[in-house]
């Protein structure tokens, strides 16, 4: 998320990117993290969780520091920054590595919550990151070691360096934390072909379609809001409001995991759908237009907030339904099964496709930003993009009725 920061500042500094170009380095880092999480997903029951939550977490040494260098010499080329945005990426990964690890841990019951306040306080980042970025380049954290301020025309400077630097500390301790703290659980052990099984199973690919409507459109609103409100609001100072979105959202999620637990996922999300709708419909009347030019920055904002926080809603809903219907679908499939391998089928197979399903939809990172890029190129504006948005989560909807939400489903949950 870094990046939604940085690159609405670039031309700032001297960097002279196009915002097709800069649209691409907001959107880069979603389409690496969403495919390393693929793959980071299958890793804590291979390594264990303290290893892999450690080494992963050193990984982000590299991009932050590299950001930070070079970001410093006006001449660094885009293919640097194309390669930097796509490292960024390893935070993405670590993200499914996390949900893997901890579904583990709790019974079914207390499961939605605990997914929700493990997966909400971590997109709490994003939020954090779009409020400390903003503060951090505009002074000299580091002191003579973090480097030279980057001077702008109107007098000001910024530490544009610091975006990238300011992480460097608390990746550290962290990653020492992880590997001196944490444990590997001995239940979470399996092999990558006894978690490929979900490859087989139907309503794992159900489920990656409506996560990709929550939660990819929350990690991909998350990463183009900021330059999608300095394009069509140039007036606004876009970065002091871009943080709060993302707080919504994540707080949303923390806080809404015991009504999915409540009242049915199923149920929950369903009607989180028919809202974004409505919200997407909302936010297309108030962007500028030929009646409006200039449009109305306020009620955008509102509807963007209606919409951040419906995705945190679904991000929880969506998550508590996986473990309720591979409760369902195991004794079904695997009828040979005792109790006992059973519920450790369900378990192994609820932790991988909550893992899984989290980076499919991720690549709502890349597209969302990118969609929203290549809308404004051929048209003058986003329209196109949130149309298309509308459309997906009327099928969204009508998916989760069909099989999940209506009376007599065949999975209700």
């Amino acid at each position: 998320m870094v990046w939604s920061v940085v690159v609405a500042k670039m031309p700032a500094i001297g960097f002279d990117f196009s915002v097709g170009e800069r649209f691409w380095l907001a959107a880069l880092p979603g389409l690496s993290g969403a495919t390393l999480r693929i793959f980071y997903s299958f890793m804590v029951p291979i390594f264990g969780g303290r290893k892999w939550t450690a080494i992963s977490t050193a990984s982000l040494l590299l991009p932050a520091l590299g950001i930070g260098f070079a970001i410093q010499n006006p001449d660094t080329s885009y293919v640097t920054f194309l390669l930097l945005a796509l490292m960024c990426g390893f935070g993405g990964g670590n993200f499914a590595s996390s949900m893997a690890n901890i579904a583990y841990f709790y019974p079914k019951k207390t499961k939605g919550n605990a997914l929700a306040l493990n997966a909400g306080l971590g997109n709490l980042g994003v939020s954090v990151m779009q409020f400390v970025v903003p503060l951090v380049i505009t002074m000299g954290v580091f002191g003579a070691i973090g480097g030279e301020p980057q001077q702008l025309s109107d007098g000001g400077q910024l530490f544009l360096q610091n975006a990238g630097f300011i992480w460097v500390p608390f990746l550290a301790v962290s990653a020492i934390a992880a590997w001196f703290g944490m444990n590997d659980i001995a239940d979470a052990k399996a092999s990558l072909g006894d978690q490929l099984s979900i490859l087989k199973r139907y309503h794992n690919w159900v489920m990656c379609i409506l996560y990709t409507g929550t939660f990819g459109s929350f990690i991909g609103y998350a990463a183009g809001f900021p330059l999608l409100m300095r394009t069509q609001f140039p007036e606004v100072d876009a970065l002091q409001f871009a943080f709060l979105g993302p707080l919504v959202g994540a707080l949303s999620r923390a806080a809404t995991g015991w009504v999915s637990d409540k009242f049915g996922g199923g149920r929950v999300t369903f009607w989180v759908f028919l809202g974004m709708i409505v919200a997407v419909f909302g936010v297309l009347q108030f962007l500028p237009s030929e009646a409006s030019p200039s449009g109305n920055f306020w009620g955008f904002f509102a509807c963007f907030m209606a919409l951040f926080f419906l995705t945190g809603v679904g991000n929880a809903s969506t998550f508590q339904m996986i473990p309720s219907i591979m409760k369902q679908e195991i004794p079904r499939v695997e009828p040979q099964l005792d109790a006992t391998a059973s519920q450790r089928m369900i378990e192994r197979e609820s932790a991988a496709i909550i893992a899984f399903t989290s980076a499919i939809a991720a690549y709502g990172a890349f597209f969302i930003p990118k969609l929203y890029g290549t809308s404004i190129s051929m048209t003058g504006a986003p329209n196109g993009a949130l149309w298309a948005f509308l459309g997906f989560y009327a099928i969204c909807a009508v998916i989760c009725w069909i099989y999940y939400s209506r009376k007599n489903a065949p999975v209700p949950c």
